[in-house]
């Protein structure tokens, strides 16, 4: 018949001396301990953590313990769910065995793997920044290459533009343009009598080839001129 709890005690005993600082009692009755494990130092000294907590049940190690993540550092809650299922995994190849000290080295690996990944993701991090930087370079320096469908494109935005140009330049021609008064139409008429006449007097007028007539638009103007309408026979 197996002794479960000298089995236990002695496991015990050989656990507190292989991790003396990182074990701690926490009850014994049920017999429950802490474990903490910690990563080799990855890029910049930097690990991750985590500490087991496991019980003892009354038929252990023909049934395995209880445990739990009671605390971690660093880590995802993909990697804690990870290192459950590793637990898991262990103590299932390892029943009729004690297996306290194979769980924590299986974490340990784990562990170890996890800063190991994250070294790996900061590289790639790292040269893809460098990719997408020389593509930036390399992109600013030869242009942009055309195509069909991004000339249409920016045809139709051109088009667009000068569009919007014109009718702005439109509207404000329009808005610029004052309309004139009776009294400047008026003096236009007025002026324009007047250069007509003046043409025909320092003018030499020949009767073959020109036609004079004289037509007053108004009657106050007979006595000042007419206006002199100039045709020409050729």
């Amino acid at each position: 018949m197996t002794d479960y709890g000298e089995e236990q005690r002695n496991e015990l005993e050989a656990i507190e001396s292989i991790y003396p600082d990182s074990f701690t009692v926490l009850s014994e009755n049920p017999t429950s301990f802490t474990i903490t494990v910690t990563s080799d130092a990855g890029e910049n000294d930097e690990t991750v953590q985590v500490t087991l907590k496991f019980t003892y049940v009354e038929k252990y190690p023909d049934e395995p313990p209880l445990w739990e993540i009671h605390s971690q550092e660093n880590l995802e809650d993909s990697d804690t769910e990870d290192i459950l299922t590793l637990l898991k995994q262990q103590a299932e190849e390892n029943l009729g065995m004690v297996m306290i000290f194979t769980l924590v080295t299986a974490v340990q690996e784990k562990l170890n793997e996890i800063i190991d990944q994250i070294k790996s993701r900061r590289e790639e991090e790292k040269q893809r920044k460098e990719r997408e930087a020389e593509e930036a370079e390399k992109q600013a320096f030869q242009g942009t290459v055309v195509t069909i469908e991004n000339f249409l494109s920016w045809k139709a935005r051109f088009e667009q533009e000068m569009a919007e140009l014109k009718r702005k330049k439109m509207k404000e021609d329009d808005s610029g343009k004052s309309k004139l008064t009776g009294k400047q139409l008026f003096e236009r008429d007025h002026n324009l009598d007047t250069s007509d006449i003046q043409f025909l007097e320092d003018g030499e007028v020949e009767e073959t080839h020109f036609q004079v007539k004289f037509k007053c638009q108004l009657p106050k103007l007979k006595k000042k001129g007419c206006m002199v309408l100039v045709s020409s026979d050729l």
